[in-house]
Protein backbone atom coordinates (compact mmCIF):
# COMPACT_ATOMS: atom_id res chain seq x y z
CA UNK A 1 0.00 0.00 0.00
CA UNK A 2 2.84 2.36 0.80
CA UNK A 3 4.40 1.64 -2.59
CA UNK A 4 1.10 2.41 -4.27
CA UNK A 5 0.50 5.70 -2.45
CA UNK A 6 4.00 7.06 -1.89
CA UNK A 7 4.00 9.08 -5.10
CA UNK A 8 0.91 10.95 -3.94
CA UNK A 9 1.51 11.44 -0.21
CA UNK A 10 5.15 10.51 0.47
CA UNK A 11 6.50 7.69 2.65
CA UNK A 12 6.82 9.56 5.96
CA UNK A 13 3.21 10.91 6.11
CA UNK A 14 1.81 7.47 5.25
CA UNK A 15 3.95 5.77 7.91
CA UNK A 16 2.87 8.38 10.45
CA UNK A 17 -0.80 7.63 9.80
CA UNK A 18 -0.13 3.87 9.98
CA UNK A 19 2.04 4.30 13.09
CA UNK A 20 4.88 2.50 11.35
CA UNK A 21 8.48 3.64 11.42
CA UNK A 22 9.79 4.73 7.96
CA UNK A 23 13.00 2.82 8.74
CA UNK A 24 10.94 -0.37 9.08
CA UNK A 25 9.49 0.21 5.63
CA UNK A 26 12.88 0.86 4.02
CA UNK A 27 14.42 -2.15 5.80
CA UNK A 28 11.67 -4.37 4.45
CA UNK A 29 12.33 -3.13 0.93
CA UNK A 30 15.94 -4.29 0.97
CA UNK A 31 15.55 -7.41 3.12
CA UNK A 32 16.12 -10.63 1.12
CA UNK A 33 13.21 -13.08 0.90
CA UNK A 34 12.88 -15.43 3.86
CA UNK A 35 13.21 -19.20 3.50
CA UNK A 36 9.43 -19.49 3.81
CA UNK A 37 8.92 -16.91 1.05
CA UNK A 38 11.27 -18.87 -1.22
CA UNK A 39 9.54 -22.16 -0.40
CA UNK A 40 6.13 -20.61 -1.01
CA UNK A 41 7.24 -19.23 -4.37
CA UNK A 42 8.52 -22.64 -5.50
CA UNK A 43 5.45 -24.46 -4.21
CA UNK A 44 3.16 -21.94 -5.89
CA UNK A 45 4.82 -22.72 -9.23
CA UNK A 46 4.31 -26.45 -8.65
CA UNK A 47 0.70 -25.97 -7.58
CA UNK A 48 -0.10 -23.89 -10.65
CA UNK A 49 1.58 -26.48 -12.89
CA UNK A 50 -0.51 -29.32 -11.45
CA UNK A 51 -3.69 -27.23 -11.61
CA UNK A 52 -3.11 -26.17 -15.23
CA UNK A 53 -2.04 -29.68 -16.32
CA UNK A 54 -5.38 -31.03 -15.11
CA UNK A 55 -7.81 -28.75 -16.94
CA UNK A 56 -7.83 -26.29 -14.05
CA UNK A 57 -10.44 -28.45 -12.31
CA UNK A 58 -8.52 -29.73 -9.28
CA UNK A 59 -9.26 -28.28 -5.87
CA UNK A 60 -6.73 -28.20 -3.05
CA UNK A 61 -7.32 -31.85 -2.09
CA UNK A 62 -6.48 -33.29 -5.52
CA UNK A 63 -3.60 -30.85 -6.11
CA UNK A 64 -2.16 -31.93 -2.75
CA UNK A 65 -2.60 -35.61 -3.63
CA UNK A 66 -0.84 -35.16 -6.98
CA UNK A 67 2.07 -33.31 -5.36
CA UNK A 68 2.44 -36.15 -2.87
CA UNK A 69 2.48 -38.64 -5.76
CA UNK A 70 5.40 -36.63 -7.16
CA UNK A 71 7.21 -36.91 -3.78
CA UNK A 72 6.72 -33.22 -3.03
CA UNK A 73 6.27 -33.13 0.76
CA UNK A 74 3.77 -30.39 1.49
CA UNK A 75 0.91 -30.01 3.94
CA UNK A 76 -2.62 -29.83 2.58
CA UNK A 77 -3.26 -26.60 4.51
CA UNK A 78 -0.26 -25.04 2.73
CA UNK A 79 -1.71 -25.99 -0.64
CA UNK A 80 -5.06 -24.51 0.40
CA UNK A 81 -3.38 -21.26 1.51
CA UNK A 82 -1.28 -20.84 -1.62
CA UNK A 83 -4.16 -21.71 -3.96
CA UNK A 84 -6.32 -19.11 -2.21
CA UNK A 85 -3.53 -16.53 -2.57
CA UNK A 86 -3.33 -17.28 -6.30
CA UNK A 87 -7.11 -17.39 -6.80
CA UNK A 88 -6.98 -21.04 -7.91
CA UNK A 89 -9.97 -23.24 -7.13
CA UNK A 90 -11.59 -26.47 -8.24
CA UNK A 91 -14.52 -26.69 -10.59
CA UNK A 92 -18.13 -26.83 -9.37
CA UNK A 93 -20.78 -29.03 -10.95
CA UNK A 94 -23.97 -27.68 -12.45
CA UNK A 95 -27.40 -29.07 -13.31
CA UNK A 96 -28.02 -31.72 -15.97
CA UNK A 97 -30.50 -31.77 -18.82
CA UNK A 98 -32.48 -34.95 -19.42
CA UNK A 99 -31.48 -36.93 -22.53
CA UNK A 100 -33.19 -40.32 -22.18
CA UNK A 101 -36.95 -40.81 -22.34
CA UNK A 102 -38.55 -44.02 -21.05
CA UNK A 103 -40.60 -46.13 -23.47
CA UNK A 104 -43.56 -47.50 -21.46
CA UNK A 105 -44.42 -50.22 -23.96
CA UNK A 106 -40.89 -51.65 -24.19
CA UNK A 107 -40.05 -54.71 -22.08
CA UNK A 108 -37.56 -53.78 -19.39
CA UNK A 109 -34.94 -56.02 -17.78
CA UNK A 110 -34.90 -56.29 -14.01
CA UNK A 111 -32.72 -54.04 -11.88
CA UNK A 112 -29.78 -56.31 -11.01
CA UNK A 113 -27.78 -53.55 -9.32
CA UNK A 114 -30.26 -52.00 -6.86
CA UNK A 115 -27.98 -49.00 -6.34
CA UNK A 116 -25.07 -51.20 -5.23
CA UNK A 117 -22.38 -49.80 -7.51
CA UNK A 118 -19.68 -52.21 -6.41
CA UNK A 119 -17.42 -54.50 -8.45
CA UNK A 120 -14.58 -56.76 -7.32
CA UNK A 121 -12.84 -56.95 -10.69
CA UNK A 122 -12.72 -55.21 -14.09
CA UNK A 123 -15.59 -55.93 -16.48
CA UNK A 124 -17.96 -57.14 -13.80
CA UNK A 125 -20.34 -54.16 -13.93
CA UNK A 126 -20.67 -51.48 -16.61
CA UNK A 127 -22.83 -48.38 -16.42
CA UNK A 128 -24.16 -46.55 -19.48
CA UNK A 129 -25.72 -43.12 -19.90
CA UNK A 130 -26.12 -40.16 -22.26
CA UNK A 131 -25.57 -36.44 -21.90
CA UNK A 132 -25.90 -33.37 -24.12
CA UNK A 133 -23.50 -30.65 -25.30
CA UNK A 134 -24.59 -27.25 -26.56
CA UNK A 135 -22.69 -26.00 -29.61
CA UNK A 136 -23.16 -23.00 -31.90
CA UNK A 137 -25.21 -25.13 -34.32
CA UNK A 138 -27.52 -26.57 -31.64
CA UNK A 139 -26.85 -29.73 -29.62
CA UNK A 140 -24.75 -32.87 -29.90
CA UNK A 141 -25.02 -35.88 -27.60
CA UNK A 142 -22.42 -38.11 -25.98
CA UNK A 143 -22.82 -41.69 -24.74
CA UNK A 144 -20.48 -43.24 -22.19
CA UNK A 145 -19.85 -46.76 -20.88
CA UNK A 146 -18.11 -46.82 -17.50
CA UNK A 147 -16.44 -49.73 -15.72
CA UNK A 148 -17.52 -49.57 -12.07
CA UNK A 149 -14.46 -51.33 -10.69
CA UNK A 150 -11.88 -48.83 -11.94
CA UNK A 151 -14.12 -45.88 -12.96
CA UNK A 152 -12.51 -46.22 -16.40
CA UNK A 153 -14.39 -44.99 -19.47
CA UNK A 154 -14.34 -48.08 -21.69
CA UNK A 155 -16.61 -46.85 -24.48
CA UNK A 156 -17.99 -43.59 -25.80
CA UNK A 157 -19.55 -42.03 -28.89
CA UNK A 158 -20.66 -38.59 -30.08
CA UNK A 159 -23.58 -37.88 -32.42
CA UNK A 160 -26.04 -35.17 -33.42
CA UNK A 161 -29.03 -37.40 -32.58
CA UNK A 162 -30.42 -39.53 -29.74
CA UNK A 163 -31.24 -42.65 -31.71
CA UNK A 164 -30.19 -46.10 -30.52
CA UNK A 165 -27.13 -45.98 -32.80
CA UNK A 166 -25.47 -43.51 -30.40
CA UNK A 167 -25.26 -45.67 -27.24
CA UNK A 168 -24.93 -48.81 -29.37
CA UNK A 169 -21.72 -47.47 -30.95
CA UNK A 170 -20.38 -46.67 -27.47
CA UNK A 171 -21.21 -50.23 -26.40
CA UNK A 172 -19.45 -51.65 -29.46
CA UNK A 173 -16.31 -49.71 -28.55
CA UNK A 174 -16.42 -51.05 -25.00
CA UNK A 175 -16.86 -54.66 -26.18
CA UNK A 176 -14.03 -54.26 -28.70
CA UNK A 177 -11.65 -52.76 -26.12
CA UNK A 178 -12.28 -55.12 -23.24
CA UNK A 179 -11.90 -58.84 -22.60
CA UNK A 180 -15.56 -59.54 -21.92
CA UNK A 181 -16.31 -63.02 -20.62
CA UNK A 182 -19.75 -64.44 -21.38
CA UNK A 183 -22.17 -64.47 -18.47
CA UNK A 184 -19.69 -62.55 -16.30
CA UNK A 185 -20.70 -58.93 -16.94
CA UNK A 186 -23.75 -56.84 -16.00
CA UNK A 187 -24.65 -53.77 -18.07
CA UNK A 188 -26.76 -51.24 -16.15
CA UNK A 189 -28.57 -48.19 -17.54
CA UNK A 190 -31.63 -46.07 -16.95
CA UNK A 191 -34.97 -46.90 -18.59
CA UNK A 192 -34.36 -44.74 -21.66
CA UNK A 193 -35.84 -46.02 -24.90
CA UNK A 194 -32.37 -46.27 -26.45
CA UNK A 195 -31.27 -48.81 -23.85
CA UNK A 196 -34.49 -50.84 -23.85
CA UNK A 197 -34.67 -51.02 -27.65
CA UNK A 198 -34.63 -54.37 -29.41
CA UNK A 199 -31.31 -53.71 -31.16
CA UNK A 200 -29.52 -52.75 -27.96
CA UNK A 201 -30.98 -55.62 -25.98
CA UNK A 202 -30.05 -58.13 -28.68
CA UNK A 203 -26.45 -56.88 -28.81
CA UNK A 204 -26.09 -57.39 -25.06
CA UNK A 205 -27.58 -60.87 -25.31
CA UNK A 206 -25.35 -61.83 -28.25
CA UNK A 207 -22.29 -60.86 -26.19
CA UNK A 208 -23.41 -62.76 -23.11
CA UNK A 209 -23.88 -59.53 -21.13
CA UNK A 210 -26.72 -59.36 -18.61
CA UNK A 211 -28.93 -56.30 -18.99
CA UNK A 212 -30.04 -54.32 -15.93
CA UNK A 213 -32.31 -51.26 -15.94
CA UNK A 214 -33.14 -48.90 -13.10
CA UNK A 215 -36.55 -47.54 -12.22
CA UNK A 216 -38.22 -44.84 -14.31
CA UNK A 217 -37.50 -41.25 -13.36
CA UNK A 218 -35.05 -42.08 -10.57
CA UNK A 219 -31.52 -40.80 -11.13
CA UNK A 220 -30.23 -42.59 -8.01
CA UNK A 221 -30.62 -45.93 -9.81
CA UNK A 222 -27.81 -44.90 -12.16
CA UNK A 223 -26.09 -42.45 -9.85
CA UNK A 224 -22.49 -43.32 -10.71
CA UNK A 225 -23.11 -42.78 -14.43
CA UNK A 226 -24.82 -39.48 -13.59
CA UNK A 227 -21.73 -38.55 -11.60
CA UNK A 228 -19.53 -39.22 -14.62
CA UNK A 229 -21.74 -36.97 -16.73
CA UNK A 230 -21.46 -34.29 -14.07
CA UNK A 231 -17.67 -34.48 -14.05
CA UNK A 232 -17.58 -34.42 -17.86
CA UNK A 233 -19.80 -31.34 -18.04
CA UNK A 234 -18.10 -29.38 -15.27
CA UNK A 235 -14.49 -30.30 -16.08
CA UNK A 236 -14.69 -29.87 -19.85
CA UNK A 237 -17.93 -28.80 -21.49
CA UNK A 238 -19.15 -25.94 -19.30
CA UNK A 239 -15.79 -24.18 -19.18
CA UNK A 240 -16.09 -22.71 -22.69
CA UNK A 241 -18.36 -22.27 -25.69
CA UNK A 242 -18.14 -24.81 -28.50
CA UNK A 243 -18.51 -23.91 -32.15
CA UNK A 244 -18.74 -27.30 -33.87
CA UNK A 245 -19.04 -31.03 -33.38
CA UNK A 246 -15.48 -31.60 -34.65
CA UNK A 247 -14.10 -29.22 -32.03
CA UNK A 248 -16.01 -30.99 -29.26
CA UNK A 249 -14.98 -34.44 -30.47
CA UNK A 250 -11.27 -33.62 -30.43
CA UNK A 251 -11.60 -32.15 -26.94
CA UNK A 252 -13.44 -35.26 -25.68
CA UNK A 253 -10.72 -37.57 -26.99
CA UNK A 254 -8.12 -35.57 -25.05
CA UNK A 255 -10.28 -35.37 -21.91
CA UNK A 256 -10.97 -39.12 -21.83
CA UNK A 257 -7.24 -39.80 -22.18
CA UNK A 258 -6.63 -37.54 -19.18
CA UNK A 259 -9.58 -38.99 -17.23
CA UNK A 260 -8.45 -42.59 -17.69
CA UNK A 261 -4.69 -42.17 -17.43
CA UNK A 262 -4.01 -39.14 -15.20
CA UNK A 263 -7.07 -37.92 -13.27
CA UNK A 264 -6.92 -38.78 -9.56
CA UNK A 265 -10.11 -40.48 -8.36
CA UNK A 266 -10.89 -40.19 -4.67
CA UNK A 267 -12.87 -43.46 -4.75
CA UNK A 268 -9.75 -45.28 -5.99
CA UNK A 269 -7.43 -43.92 -3.34
CA UNK A 270 -6.38 -41.01 -5.54
CA UNK A 271 -4.91 -42.95 -8.44
CA UNK A 272 -6.01 -42.91 -12.12
CA UNK A 273 -8.26 -45.72 -13.43
CA UNK A 274 -5.61 -47.28 -15.70
CA UNK A 275 -3.12 -47.42 -12.83
CA UNK A 276 -5.75 -48.90 -10.51
CA UNK A 277 -6.51 -51.66 -13.02
CA UNK A 278 -2.82 -52.35 -13.62
CA UNK A 279 -2.25 -52.79 -9.88
CA UNK A 280 -5.18 -55.22 -9.67
CA UNK A 281 -3.95 -57.34 -12.59
CA UNK A 282 -0.42 -57.33 -11.17
CA UNK A 283 -1.69 -58.53 -7.78
CA UNK A 284 -3.84 -61.19 -9.42
CA UNK A 285 -1.00 -62.51 -11.58
CA UNK A 286 1.33 -62.61 -8.57
CA UNK A 287 -1.26 -64.57 -6.59
CA UNK A 288 -1.65 -67.06 -9.47
CA UNK A 289 2.13 -67.56 -9.76
CA UNK A 290 2.57 -68.04 -6.02
CA UNK A 291 -0.15 -70.69 -5.94
CA UNK A 292 1.61 -72.84 -8.54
Amino acid sequence: MIDRLRGRFGVEPICRVLEVSPSTYYARKVRPPSDRDLDDAWLTDQIRRVWEDNYGVYGARRVWRQLRREDIDVARCTVERLMADEGLEGVQRGARRRTTVPEPSAPRPADLVCREFVARRPDQLWLADLTYIRIAEGFVYCAFVLDVFSRRIVGWQLADHLRTDLPLDALEMAIWQRNVQRDALVHHSDAGCQYTSIRYSERLADSGIAASVGTVGDSYDNAMAESLNGSFKSELIERRKWSSRVEVELAIVEWIGWYNHRRLHSSLGYVPPVEFEAEWYSARDSAILSSK
